[in-house]
């Protein structure tokens, strides 16, 4: 954080001063009183079952230099009406005062991974400070502001957004000079109301860039467009595969992408390698993570380095170099005696689900590996969650996969949908929770075996895959 004392801070946020408005917070901000940087401000927030405030006295003990908070307590403390409005509104005020380049990302799914991608890249340019895990919401997003200080010169923003509104808040406090819409899906339909209104919420990252900015969008995802219209924002660029006459689901022409690659090709454990295409120039792909999704990823943050001003070759290699920053997502787990499990249980929806499957299947192309799919709910899919179920469960066994294993009564329809597939179908088995999936794939996998975890994060389904891939055979 760039250095500031208590009464600086106070007077930004309208906050009364307990304690001496001398000090000085040069330390980012935390909401957890165990891991507040050194010399920095932890944030008291009172919640449904803990009270921030009681942690205050251990917080400053640990290193903080003082507290946010809502009222007095044993340490200094910035006492406001409301923390978490006087969070944003110090990240606000961070903000103008740095120099570095803000890039805003958002998106369906794919979020997370294309800012792991994008902040590895531009950390080869200068000094980068990248949303941790997915702190992307109307907390996440200041704390993250505040972990920038002067010598910062890139600024990686993931936001998420759970209704109209959500994004131009969070545009407001970070204020992104490069922006990207990364897909347009039916993740929190139940939230959102409908498809075209999760794009009109995503889309207002978009309009919240400034005309000297860029805009990225996906150019087999027309709803990634949306909020262009009427933006400032003059110059775009867009991302996707370059499969020649490809045609959109309404039967019109894919237009051609900015950044584009062709030919994609997948080791034994399937990651991908492809070549990338940027203007008259190419570069060679070859990820060191797993699934075909990887591609879209690295391509759209290949087009945001570009237009932060990289070159192409250093983009690809850093791309190349790029290693797995957070867990459960596509995680490859090897058991002593080969069995290869992939934790993908950090989240999931219709598309993802696909992506993952699809990726499964690569792997038993390349490697003749038998595959087992253990899937789990899919949450926040509102009236189309039956349907939504029954598709992905039809996916799976369309695509080729050996075994589809369901767990939990909210993910029936997956079973009802890979049975309905006649010819080729899987193996097709239902179980009550993962204490009854873990027991079946210890009698029925084995080491020449690849097993795909995946379900939204309430399933916790990241508990079987680590126990599988722990166990010892003899």
């Amino acid at each position: 954080m760039i250095p500031m004392t208590l009464a600086e801070i106070a007077d930004v946020v309208g906050a009364v001063v307990h304690g001496d408005p001398a000090l000085v917070v040069r330390g980012a901000a935390s909401l957890d009183s165990r891991s507040v940087p050194e010399a920095g401000l932890f944030v008291a927030i009172r919640g449904e079952h803990v009270d921030g405030h009681d942690y205050a006295e251990q917080a400053v003990a640990g290193g903080a230099t003082a507290v946010l908070g809502g009222r007095p307590t044993g340490a200094p403390t910035l006492v406001t009406d409301d923390p978490a409005a006087a969070l944003a509104t110090l990240a606000r005020h961070v903000r103008g005062r740095l120099g570095a380049t803000v890039v805003g990302i958002t998106g369906s799914q794919g979020k997370t991974g294309t800012k792991d991608y994008l902040a590895q890249v531009l950390a080869t340019a200068g000094p980068t400070v990248a949303t941790a895990g997915n702190f992307n919401n109307e907390l996440g997003v200041p704390l993250t502001i505040l972990r920038a200080d002067a010598a910062t010169r890139f600024l990686v923003v993931e936001m998420g957004a759970r209704g109209s509104g959500h994004i131009a808040h969070l545009c407001d406090i970070a204020r992104p000079d490069l922006g990207a819409v990364l897909n347009v899906g039916s993740a929190h339909a139940s939230e959102f109301g409908s498809v075209d209104d999760t794009a009109r919420a995503k889309g207002e990252l978009l309009a919240a860039l400034p005309a000297t900015g860029t805009a990225v969008v996906n150019a087999r995802d027309r709803r990634t467009r949306v909020g262009l219209a009427g933006a400032a924002v003059r110059r775009v660029l867009s991302f996707g595969a370059d499969h020649g006459d490809a045609r959109l689901p309404d039967g019109s022409p894919v237009e051609p992408a900015d950044v584009t690659w062709r030919g994609e090709s997948y080791d034994d454990l399937g990651r991908p390698r492809t070549t990338l295409r940027y203007g008259d120039r190419t570069a060679d792909l070859a990820l060191r993570q797993i699934g075909a999704h990887q591609v879209d990823n690295a391509a759209a943050a290949a087009a945001l380095a570009l237009a932060a001003g990289l070159d192409l070759d250093e983009v690809a290699t850093a791309l190349n170099a790029a290693t797995a920053q957070s867990r459960w997502r596509m995680e490859p787990l090897q058991r002593a005696d080969g069995l290869v499990v992939l934790n993908d249980a950090y989240n999931a929806n219709p598309e993802s689900m696909a992506a993952a499957l699809d990726t499964l299947v690569h792997i038993k192309e390349v490697s003749g590996r038998r595959t087992v799919a253990v899937l789990g709910v899919m949450r926040e899919l509102g009236d189309d969650h039956e349907q939504q179920h029954h598709r992905v469960g039809r996916i799976a066994a369309q695509l080729g996969t050996d075994a589809v294993v369901v767990v939990g009564e909210e993910a029936a329809a997956i079973a009802s949908g890979a049975a309905s597939v006649t010819s080729g179908a899987p193996t097709v088995v239902s179980v009550p929770d993962r204490e009854h999936a873990l027991a079946w794939l210890r009698e029925e996998t084995g080491p020449h075996d690849v097993v795909l975890v995946k379900a939204s994060r309430a399933a916790g389904l990241e508990v079987l895959a680590e126990q599988l891939s722990e166990e010892s055979r003899a």
